[in-house]
Order: structure tokens, then sequence, then C-alpha cells
């Protein structure tokens, strides 16, 4: 475990000297509301390490050294943006193993499936939910995180000569580009939006209206005690909640504090003593053609993709999933953002 500059200068000359190399992060999202990168694996020249963020020391020269560099990612959209929130680093080039596996029409994609498949080796599981921020962090839990990242380079070597023989090579590319850019944006929160969890849309507008103040009530206790929202209150309970409200009744969950009772209670009355014309308003699909030749177009488009896929051995939701088919069929334009070239050309749109 690298804990100190010294640590970490010893790997740089070595690091400077590599194109690509293999790279996966832990976080503390499962035990924290404000989450942190709370380590960070590379493995390159045929050795893991494991470097701690946590120990307080420069990591400038790390971020620096992996500027150009061809990062090797299972699954990168999570890594790379919580590298570019803790560490200000953003990857210009990247090979993702899951992308991969997809284009080769490999249906089981995770990492443990896939160094069973190419390498005949089982990986131990049971990390996965831990608090990666505890320290010192235990032996298992050390090994478990060299796991992620000990066997992404040569599975990113035979994946490579797969996806070159099947001609998919540049396929690949474009897609992890697509990958790589859409990180770069960064995700914002809408006020309107972020509390219709799901079951939100079968709720009359009162309830709604009671939903809204909860999911905020509760936003803001998680943020205060640092902890996930999850652990305040869960989505499907503020759901049940709001429409037992609405109902006139009063829901009891014995496990919240007389202080986030009291809370919870000031919340939802609120909600229910709001003028309707501050209930919130349904979410209107807009700009869309008739429903029934949306439809009928939708349909056409899926019966394409779905011939095509399995022509070429391929899940059909990874040429386009379900809902960008029926938007495009709304309105063809939306394929130059929403496809990249090769899909695009795969279904003539």
């Amino acid at each position: 475990m690298i804990t100190t500059d010294a640590g970490l200068a010893e790997i740089l000359p070595q690091l400077e000297q590599i194109d690509r190399l293999a790279v996966d992060t832990e976080a503390d999202s499962l035990h924290c509301y404000f989450e942190k990168l709370c380590l960070l694996q590379l493995s390159f020249g045929g050795t893991d390490y494991l470097v701690d963020p946590l120990a307080g020391f420069d990591l400038s020269p790390l971020v620096a050294s992996l500027h150009g560099k061809e990062l090797v990612l299972q699954g990168a959209d999570f890594d790379l943006r919580l590298l570019k929130r803790a560490l200000n680093f953003s990857a210009t080039r990247v090979f993702d193993t899951v992308v991969a596996a997809r284009l080769l029409g490999i249906r089981a994609f995770s990492l443990a499936a896939l160094v069973e498949r190419y390498f005949g080796v089982t990986l131990t599981k049971g990390s996965q939910k831990a608090n990666w921020a505890q320290r010192p962090l235990p032996v298992h839990m050390q090994e478990y995180a060299m796991n992620d990242t000990r066997y992404l380079l040569p599975l990113a070597d035979k994946m490579e000569a797969e996806l070159k023989e099947k001609e998919r090579y540049d396929w690949f590319e474009q897609s992890c580009q697509r990958g790589v850019a859409q990180t770069a944006i960064e995700r914002v929160r809408d006020g309107e939006e972020v509390w219709r969890v799901t079951g939100s849309g079968t709720l009359s507008p009162r309830a709604a209206a009671v939903l809204r103040a909860l999911w905020l009530w509760r936003d803001k206790e998680a943020q205060a005690a640092d902890r996930p929202s999850f652990h305040i209150l869960q989505n499907h309970l503020l759901v049940q909640a709001a429409m037992s409200f609405d109902e006139g009744g009063v829901p009891e969950f014995r496990h919240l504090s007389p202080r986030r009772r009291r809370g919870f209670m000031e919340a939802a009355n609120g909600a229910l003593h709001l003028p309707p014309g501050e209930w919130p308003a349904r979410p209107r699909r807009v700009g869309l053609r008739p429903r029934q030749e949306m439809e009928r177009a939708a349909e056409n488009l899926r019966k394409k993709r779905d011939v095509i896929a399995q022509e070429l051995g391929l899940d059909p939701s990874f040429i386009a999933p379900r809902a960008t088919v029926e938007l495009i069929a709304a309105d063809q334009s939306r394929s130059e953002t929403l496809l990249v070239p090769w899909q695009r050309r795969l279904l003539e749109v």
C-alpha cells in the first residue's frame, strides 16, 4: 500500500515508461453521503499497486504521470467520474473491457465472469459493499482490490485481438471515446425531478407534494449525518408514506429518532397544507410525433435492430436501447447525439 510521497516516487519512473495501465477505484458511497475516493488500484509492468488517497500525501505527481496514457478499466463511467471529482483528472484514452465484451457478443461481462472465461480463474468476492474508508484496510480487502486490476491488461490484449479479428475495433474505439466524452459532462441534479423515485408516477398530485417534501427532508438529514439517504429512509418507504398521508393516515417508522420523527411529520404536514397550485405538475413529454405514428416507427426500428443484432451476435440493447429507439423514432435527428457512428450506420439513421 502506497501511503507516502516517497512510496509514490518509487513507482513513478516506471509508470512514465509505459503507455497502457490498468486502473480501478474504490469509494465509500454505500456508507457516506459525501462520497470519497478511498483507494486507487494500478497494475502495470507486471506489478499491482494500491494507492491510499486517504493517507494525506500529494497525489498530483501521479495525476501528472497518468495524463495521456491509455487506462484499462472494467466499466469506466463510475471510475472516470470519481477520478475527475477527487483528483481533477480527465482521461483521454480508455479501454473499457465491458464495452469490448459486449461488442464481442459476450453476455456475462462482469469482471469475475471475464476472468474465468479467459483465464480459468475464479475470483473471490465479498468486499463490494465493504467500507473502503476504514483503516487499516484488512488484508482480504487489499487482495480483493488488487484482483480488480491484476487481470485487466492481459484481458485487454486478448479482447483487442478478438475485436480486430471481427473488424469491430473501430466500433470499440468510437464507443470508448463516447464514454470518455460523457464522463466529462458533470451531472447536475434537477430539483424538480430528483425526488421522482420509482413509484412516484402513480401518486396523486397531493401525494406527490408530500413525497417531494419528505425527499427533501431526508436529503438534509443524510447530509447532516454524512450517511447515504437510504440509511435514513428507503425510497419505497417514502412513496408508501406519501400515499398514507394523502389518505389521512400517519405512517410509523420506529427506527426514526424523536428529533427525526418531528422533522418527518413537519415536512409532511407542510406539504399537506399546500394549495393545489403549488403541487408538483406531472412531467409531460413534448415535441413528439402523434403517438400512433411514433409507435409504428419505433416498432419498425426495433425489428430492424433485432435482425441486425441476431446476425452479428450482439445484444440488441447495445446497438440501441429501447428508450433510444423510441426517441429516434420520434425525432430522427436525435440519432447524432444518442448513437455513435457505427450504431447509426447499422440502423441507417
